[in-house]
């Protein structure tokens, strides 16, 4: 039986239409999946993402634990405090177990939020490494704790007038902000700027009514994809999964190889991937006809297959079919390749994503698409 966050009575209140996602009923859309998307590029709009799992870690060996398990290093943190980093969690092979958020709390303190899916097995994985080299760290699951995401260009500037925060105006990105009753963060995953409130399950009922008190729309799950394809933003189980490593998911920006001590799971494989030279690579899509779809074939130029959509859609912003890819070769942005839609070939524009960036499209079509 899927299980629901503590907002659930609150959105088939407003209208929610529900759905399974990775085990949580979540809504889908409220009146309007266009005006939601609308809402938060325009000014801003509020999303339940209390699937999604905070994991607290602490002890002396806490800072050895995420150094080894993550791609990504976060020594990076060490000198900031509430600062926070994206990384992978890889397996041995450089398959991609699952992609995360963790936050730098202080001394052997930190918080990472998981994706719901994959939670329960993170945990478990991030326990067996701590038994396996008998490190002092202590994990610690949160299920008192939900998470609301306010995201658009007004949505900091609402949110700190509405919790009376003046702080959050000039918090940096990918840092958070700790009171008694919140934990805020400002990453994000709609190419919109933002919070992500984590605050106890009994507060966030009374939340959700004073953001839309506010003006500020609910958005569903419809909207959320649409906002993080947008983005360019992966999709853990589309855009990547444990099949692919970080550089077949246009991912490397999180892989940090640069301390050559720091002999993470996973590093083996990757710099063996590296010495082999290209491989299988992540790229966006644009049509200005059709609309692509999970699994549809690319063709080259030759009309020989040479990869396939992991994730698309039609862009409310953009008014087009966008979608990420994965090849197996690297091919320029800008080149021209066949997209099949039922049989049918339509010109696909190879776009570095994003395909959205500050109120506008990153591209636009030549004449032969």
């Amino acid at each position: 039986m899927s299980k629901q966050t503590v907002l659930y009575p609150w959105h088939l209140a407003h209208g929610a239409r529900m759905v399974d996602f990775a085990g949580w009923q979540m809504p889908l859309q409220y009146a309007s999946q266009l005006a939601e998307h609308k809402a938060v590029r325009e000014a801003a709009g509020f999303f339940d993402v209390s699937h999604m799992r905070p994991l607290d870690v602490e002890g002396r060996d806490a800072r050895s634990l995420l150094r080894y398990a993550l791609a990504n290093d976060v020594a990076k943190l060490d000198a900031h405090p509430g600062k926070a980093l994206y990384s992978t969690l890889l397996q041995a092979d450089g398959g991609i177990l699952d992609d995360l958020i963790v936050y730098h709390r202080g001394a052997d303190a930190y918080r990472i939020v998981l994706n719901a899916a994959g939670a329960d097995a993170d945990t478990a994985h991030f326990q067996d490494l701590i038994d396996q080299h008998g490190w002092q760290a202590t994990l610690q699951k949160r299920p008192d704790l939900g998470i609301l995401a306010v995201q658009g260009p007004k949505a900091r500037a609402q949110v700190a007038g509405l919790l009376q925060l003046p702080g959050l105006q000039s918090m940096k990105s990918f840092t958070a902000l700790e009171t008694d009753a919140y934990f805020i963060g400002r990453t994000g995953y709609t190419g919109e700027d933002g919070v992500e409130i984590i605050a106890a399950n009994t507060h966030l009922p009374g939340l959700a009514d004073r953001l839309l008190a506010a003006g500020i729309l609910p958005a569903g799950l419809a909207a959320r994809d649409s906002l993080r394809l947008e983005a360019g933003l992966d999709l853990y189980g589309q855009d990547m999964d444990t099949q692919v490593s970080p550089y077949a998911s246009n991912l490397a920006w999180t892989v940090d190889l640069r301390d050559p001590k720091r002999d993470f799971l996973g590093r083996a494989a990757l710099e063996a991937e590296i010495a082999r030279g290209d491989g299988p690579r992540l790229i966006g899509i644009a049509l200005s006809a059709g609309i692509p779809r999970h699994a549809y074939v690319l063709e080259d130029a030759a009309g020989q297959p040479c990869g396939a959509v992991t994730s698309g859609l039609f862009s409310p912003s953009l008014q087009c079919g966008i979608a990420l890819a994965r090849v197996n070769a690297p091919v320029e942005s800008g080149s021209i390749l066949q997209l099949v839609i039922r049989g049918v070939r339509k010109p696909a524009l190879v776009v570095k994503p994003p395909f959205w960036r500050q109120g506008a499209a990153t591209f636009s079509f030549p004449e032969e698409c």
